[in-house]
């Protein structure tokens, strides 16, 4: 139940529209549609711009590497995806040897699809600002070859292997209404900060 001062809130300054500057959490249904495709023409205007820009904007500031349009509460078929060179400098080398991580420039993918190129399957845990907090163990294909269009509406495709192509499938979810955890071995569910809550 919301407290009296929530509601004057409310009424004084209005609920934020979307795009968010914030990821928004499992439980709204933005993240449960199928997201639907952008009109190409329409990928250089302001309107698809801003909805890229604030995807950028949230993905740096949560220091996440991937984040898709329906994230930041707008249903489009548009996804995001960096991996820093700093970020990469965090993790040990037998880390990047075995989960494959590489620097990734920003990319944008509008309207993507995904192409299998390596039909086997990694296990590592994996987590979503949309499900914040925890975190699991999915199965992710090895490689992929996504294909769509950039912010510029030109066409591109990049093939991606190890943690980039886990990044890239676990963005494509979310345009289908999908979240990890619908993929994962539900065992492995983990509340990230479990140690602290027994401290």
């Amino acid at each position: 139940m919301r407290s009296y001062l929530q509601y004057i809130q409310r009424k004084v300054r209005p609920s934020p529209c979307p795009p968010y500057h914030h990821v928004c959490q499992v439980g709204d249904p933005v993240l449960r549609s199928q997201a639907a495709i952008v009109d190409p023409a329409t990928i250089t205007g302001s309107e698809v711009q801003g909805v890229i820009s604030t995807m950028v904007r949230v993905m740096r500031r949560l220091e996440c590497v991937g984040l898709s349009a329906p994230q930041v509460g707008v249903p489009l078929r548009i996804v995001a995806l960096e991996y820093p060179e700093k970020m990469l400098e965090e993790s040990s080398p037998a880390s990047r040897e075995a989960r494959g991580l590489s620097a990734q420039p920003l990319r944008i993918f509008v309207n993507p699809s995904l192409r299998v190129l390596d039909g086997r399957k990694v296990l590592f845990q994996e987590a979503c600002e949309s499900v914040s907090g925890f975190s699991a163990t999915v199965p992710r294909y090895v490689s992929v070859e996504v294909s769509g269009l950039n912010e510029k509406a030109e066409p591109v495709t990049w093939q991606a292997t190890g943690w980039p192509a886990r990044i890239l499938q676990h963005e494509m979810d979310h345009l289908d209404g999908l979240l990890y955890v619908d993929r994962m071995d539900s065992k492995t569910f983990i509340n990230i900060m479990w140690q602290t809550h027994n401290e």
